[in-house]
């Protein structure tokens, strides 16, 4: 396939080395090749007849009268010189845009293409145990598992509003942690009111007896976590209600109990069994857990494995979506079924979104027989796949200086913050900026598009005032995206 690449004098060299031997490049007679024309375009193309010609993905311009002219279809290539490479190596199965960036379009495509093979994947999956559609084990997609930590203890309308949040981040599975001062009352409420609230499967989390069995008579379809103690207590009840047990041993570092305790369970006519053979937090032994992970899966390799994710999630000083993502890919090579995390600490929030996505790139790295990256998903938040172009600093600059005094702006001061997700009539709605002004209010999702309000209604009256709002709407914006909390003037 013949490709012209049309770019600007200042991004030539990055564009060539980009491109290679994969396509032509033009460089046109300006600097910033965004402000191509058409007319530009059409004059400085050679006579050679391409198949395709990409300008800038930041060109502006409407090219279809030239395309009718030469013949040859006139597309948008990404924003930045980094991603030709990326994008022509898609240039002969792909049908570019005259409105969006190649970049980004690609990005969408090998998306909804990841997500309709894991689709496809989970279809054809053939596991142990099912629960409400749900497959769990086997070669199907991981499970994630949302803890809602005391959830006997909420009222009717926060685990409604926490179940549903779970569910809208996620989650295949809702999980009801019930503290040691739970009553047996409160525990068929809690049920009972997540039942209605959802179709997922639900799972209780106790080892009390009598609480186990009042959840399995309210409808609960998973119980956490079954013992030598508890399992003759319990056994007849799951039994007749056709429900899952997740087996723990007797004592967390021996294998042979938690085979000893999957045997008795059998024996007794439990066949919904999950094996727990319990993960601890970093220093705590969770190399050694893992050990027992693999030795458990060699020995048996069919029953679903649990796998606490969460244990060592909230209690490490680190993010999370990193931990997420490396426990996933351990959880998968083990071929675990669970994933199971609560979002109890502010620093473990989003978890639930992150081992999803996590349990997805799983699924496909596995289909593919290949390392989790380039997956057309991915949990890259900070880092980045391919580094723009850094700029050379002048040898004659100007040494930037900070204003020591500020004026109040006579169009008065803005109070900015943001809100917190939430659950409104059953839906959920992310988190909005709000600047307030005088008592007037405008919330938005993007720093551009409140200060473009602010502007456009005149409440702000200096540069040096807009400026400063630019600066800490974009924190706030920022403050959004990674899913931290904001205050005004503070360091981001």
């Amino acid at each position: 396939m013949n490709i012209l690449v049309a770019t600007g004098r200042l991004a030539e060299n990055a564009v060539k080395k980009a491109v290679g031997h994969e396509a032509d490049v033009l460089v046109l007679g300006i600097d910033i090749a965004a402000f191509v024309t058409p007319a530009l375009l059409l004059s400085s193309l050679p006579e050679k007849k391409y198949d395709l010609i990409l300008v800038s993905g930041l060109a502006a311009g409407d090219f279809s009268r030239i395309e009718k002219e030469i013949d040859t279809p006139v597309r948008l290539g990404p924003k930045h010189a980094a991603d030709l490479d990326f994008v022509l190596s898609y240039a002969e199965n792909t049908n570019f845009s005259k409105k969006v960036p190649a970049c980004e379009l690609l990005i969408e495509k090998r998306r909804s293409g990841a997500l309709e093979k894991i689709e496809e994947l989970e279809n054809r999956a053939v596991s142990p145990l099912t629960l409400k559609g749900v497959k769990l084990g086997g070669n199907s997609r991981m499970k994630v598992m949302a803890e809602i930590v005391d959830a006997g203890h909420l009222s009717n309308d926060e685990l409604i509003n926490k179940t549903l949040y779970f569910k809208e981040k996620g989650a295949d599975i809702i999980d009801l942690g019930i503290s040691l001062d739970t009553t047996a009352q409160e525990v068929r409420t809690a049920v009972e009111t997540a039942c209605k609230a959802t179709q997922l499967p639900l799972s209780i989390d106790t080892l009390d007896p009598e609480l186990i069995n009042t959840a399995l008579d309210s409808g609960i379809d998973i119980v956490l976590s079954l013992n030598s103690e508890n399992i003759p207590e319990v056994s007849e009840n799951i039994i007749r209600r056709n429900a899952a047990a997740v087996i723990i041993p007797d004592c967390a570092e021996e294998l042979e109990s938690l085979f000893s305790n999957i045997e008795y369970a059998r024996n007794l006519g439990i066949t919904n069994i999950i094996a727990d053979p319990v993960l601890p937090p970093l220093g705590s032994g969770l190399v050694e857990s893992l050990a027992r992970y693999y030795e458990f899966r060699k020995r048996d390799t069919t029953t679903p494995l649990f796998f606490g994710a969460g244990n060592v999630t909230e209690l490490m000083d680190a993010d999370s979506i990193g931990i997420n993502a490396m426990l996933s890919g351990i959880a998968m090579e083990l071929e675990a079924g669970i994933l199971f995390t609560p979002e109890f600490s502010h620093k473990a929030h989003n978890s639930v979104s992150e081992l999803k996505i996590a349990s997805r790139m799983m699924m496909l790295a596995k289909e593919r027989g290949s390392a989790p990256k380039d997956l057309g998903i991915d949990l890259l938040s900070i880092k980045e796949k391919r580094r723009r172009e850094f700029a050379v600093l002048p040898e004659d600059f100007i040494e930037a200086k900070q204003r020591e005094k500020w004026h109040l702006d006579p169009a008065g001061c803005f109070k900015i913050a943001i809100t917190n997700d939430e659950i409104r009539d059953g839906k959920l709605y992310s988190g909005k900026i709000v600047a307030t002004n005088n008592g007037n209010s405008i919330a938005g999702e993007t720093a551009k598009e409140i200060l473009d309000t602010i502007i456009e209604k005149g409440i702000v009256s200096r540069l040096d005032h807009a400026a400063y709002l630019g600066r800490e709407l974009m924190k706030a914006e920022l403050a959004l995206k990674f899913r931290r909390s904001y205050s005004q003037d503070d360091k981001f």
